[in-house]
């Protein structure tokens, strides 16, 4: 038996490829380029030839390559959904033009600055600027070359990563698909019309599945879990009772394609099919922040408060949202009064529009 609520709308929004240069905007990466300043001030201090005092010229030059390294980082954050637009090969050296500029204007502005306290003859303003654009251009390219090379080895780690959630899940779909076509066998008969629509809803289901790991609005996989529960209601019968609780509008949030379906089909598999009789409770619930998905079942009396075997679908989810959302989704289990809930939390971009 399957308690129904509206099922929102399709959704559709333009998908963002990210960028190599999306690495850059975290805390990690800010650190690291200050450190690598810090170093490259502490080389051109030690360097042979430097004159006069060695801590001055490291003072002054840590300050400089700061300000050029935040302008720059700055420079490109503001940027980021021009640089979306541009071809891939062409933002790298738009990076280096920027860190050129800046590294111009700071050593422009000292000069300004500074007045009579910094004299300088046209030959040796000419000769400074040659060195730092030899120096910019230097550091730039080494980090480039090192910011592409941690972003294919990103790449390959996630591709690996989807290689082995498609060796899981064609693990797990020949026992659905076997008990769904003996569930069809048998109404064909008796119950056309049902066993049309069953045949119909794991129609859509593979469809999404042979589609291959790509991004869907959230509403889109609800109603791919809702034709998956439908088809096993018509299987368990009156074993089986499902409740929906949607909001009547829900955020443009997109999740990656089955992610919440093989939540529930954990919730059939450890927990209803091993009973008599059993419940799935579907609810969804938002924040201006967040949205969360709640699929829940009662645990089997042999299960004495431990859950196991949910952790195929779970560990695919859960790797899944985790990446598509540069970690702020996450999927998280419990037991709470006898029941497994698993929670999916999805965060809402700013701007996202809802639909009904």
């Amino acid at each position: 038996m399957v308690i129904h609520s509206p099922t929102p709308c399709r959704m559709h929004n333009s998908e963002r490829s990210p960028l190599p240069l999306d690495a850059l905007w975290q805390a990690r990466a800010i650190l690291w380029a200050m450190l690598a300043g810090e170093c490259l001030a502490l080389v051109l201090a030690l360097a042979p030839g430097t004159t006069g005092d060695r801590w001055m010229v490291f003072g002054l030059g840590s300050l400089a390559i700061q300000w050029v390294s935040l302008l720059t980082l700055g420079a490109l954050y503001l940027l980021r959904n021009q640089l979306d637009r541009l071809p891939r090969q062409n933002v790298g050296w738009l990076a280096i033009l920027l860190l050129l500029s800046n590294a111009w204007l700071v050593v422009g502005a000292a000069r300004l600055l500074s007045g009579a306290a910094w004299p300088m003859q046209s030959a040796e303003w000419g000769e400074l600027l040659l060195r730092v654009t030899g120096i910019v251009l230097a550091v730039g390219l080494l980090g480039l070359a090192a910011l592409h090379n941690h972003w294919r080895g990103r790449m390959h780690a996630v591709r690996a990563k989807q290689a082995e959630l498609q060796a899981l899940q064609a693990r797990i779909r020949p026992h659905f698909l076997f008990n769904t076509l003996n569930t069809g066998a048998a109404l064909v008969h008796q119950r056309p019309g049902e066993a049309e629509r069953l045949l119909l809803d794991l129609a859509d289901l593979f469809r999404a599945a042979l589609a291959g790991p790509r991004e869907i609005p959230l509403a889109e996989e609800l109603a791919l879990a809702q034709r998956y529960l439908e088809i096993e209601a018509l299987r368990f019968g009156d074993r089986l009772v499902v409740r929906w609780e949607l909001p009547k509008d829900l955020p443009d949030v997109r999740v990656p394609s089955l992610s919440i379906q093989p939540l529930v089909e954990n919730a059939i598999r450890h927990g209803v099919e091993r009973m008599a009789h059993g419940d799935i409770e579907v609810t969804v619930s938002t924040t201006p922040d967040i949205v969360l998905v709640r699929i829940s079942n009662p645990l089997p009396e042999d299960e004495h408060g431990v859950s196991h075997g949910h952790q195929i679908g779970l560990n695919a989810s859960q790797v899944r949202i985790h990446a598509l959302t540069g970690g702020r989704g996450r999927v998280h289990t419990g037991i709470s009064d006898g029941r497994y809930i698993a929670t999916v939390r999805l965060p809402i971009e700013t701007g996202q529009a809802t639909t009904r």
